[in-house]
């Protein structure tokens, strides 16, 4: 299956009219982006950093996964486009040496709109505390705060297997190209709404046994993570840490929402698995 077949759907040039950039702020970013600013709102495009039609990442994955959570709340109406300073950046399409054609396609050429899925985590508390809802690009890793994780893992409410170790990660489609990948997790194309479960160094001998691969479930199967004895949590969404107390579990789903970048060029998901990893 294409990308194109299921993701794009054209946008027509002059449809974008504000834009925001979010950038990694070292010397050789803070140039870029200065130089994207006049160059855009030379053009007539207004700076907005509050609603945008367009957000500009700047730096490297790091950056845009920033970009993400700053605009998570609005993403039906706002777009995501890259350009890497650095190394070459998965979900960056521009190089620093690109930027005036950036600036050109932005202003004078139109777009296609492509479409990621999204991981969904909602955690429940055993006090009356309300539900947490968050949204990740990447993945989720769950910890236990005192050590050792230990927790049943549950797929449509249904046990699956006991776990002790480290930790697990739930990744996206996209997102399983990062940390899950270091943890020997699959590739998985962001065309399949899915999520991604790896073990974090599990404990498997005699006693205490566990699937040991990495499970793929599609979106309407949820995964829930339940505590054992602890029951307190560290959750690190894409770069953002926090503790959570008291938990009753942990569910983990396909986001109905999903991130939007705007591609002014083809540029498939194979051929940047290709250059982020073979070169």
């Amino acid at each position: 299956m294409s990308e194109k077949s299921t993701y794009i759907k054209d946008v027509p040039a002059g449809r974008l009219k504000t834009f925001a950039i979010e950038n990694r702020e070292d010397a050789f970013s803070d140039a870029l982006r200065k130089h994207i600013f006049d160059q855009l709102t030379a053009s007539k495009l207004i700076y907005d950093d509050i609603q945008p039609d367009l957000v500009i990442s700047v730096g490297g994955d790091g950056t845009l996964l920033q970009a993400f959570h700053r605009y998570s709340d609005q993403l039906n109406g706002t777009a995501f486009v890259g350009v890497h300073t650095g190394h070459l950046g998965f979900y960056a399409d521009w190089t620093a040496g690109e930027v005036d054609a950036l600036v050109h396609s932005i202003v004078s050429e139109g777009f296609n709109s492509v479409e990621y899925p999204l991981l969904c985590v909602s955690v429940s508390y055993m006090d009356e505390k309300p539900p947490k809802n968050f949204l990740a690009l990447n993945e989720c890793t769950v910890r236990s705060v005192e050590g050792l994780l230990v927790a049943d893992v549950m797929i449509k409410g249904e046990k699956f297997e006991s776990f002790r170790g480290d930790g697990l990660c739930f990744s996206t489609p996209t997102g399983s190209t990062a940390y899950n990948k270091g943890l020997s997790g699959a590739i998985i194309h962001p065309s399949l709404p899915s999520i991604q479960l790896t073990e974090i160094a599990s404990i498997n001998n005699r006693v205490y046994r566990t699937v040991g691969s990495p499970l793929i479930l599609p979106e309407h199967h949820h995964c829930q993570v339940m505590p054992v004895t602890d029951r307190s949590f560290t959750l690190s969404l894409d770069h953002l840490s926090s503790i959570h107390d008291e938990v009753q579990q942990i569910e983990f789903s396909v986001a109905k929402e999903k991130i939007r970048f705007a591609r002014f060029r083809p540029f498939p998901f194979w051929r940047r698995v290709r250059d982020s990893f073979i070169g």
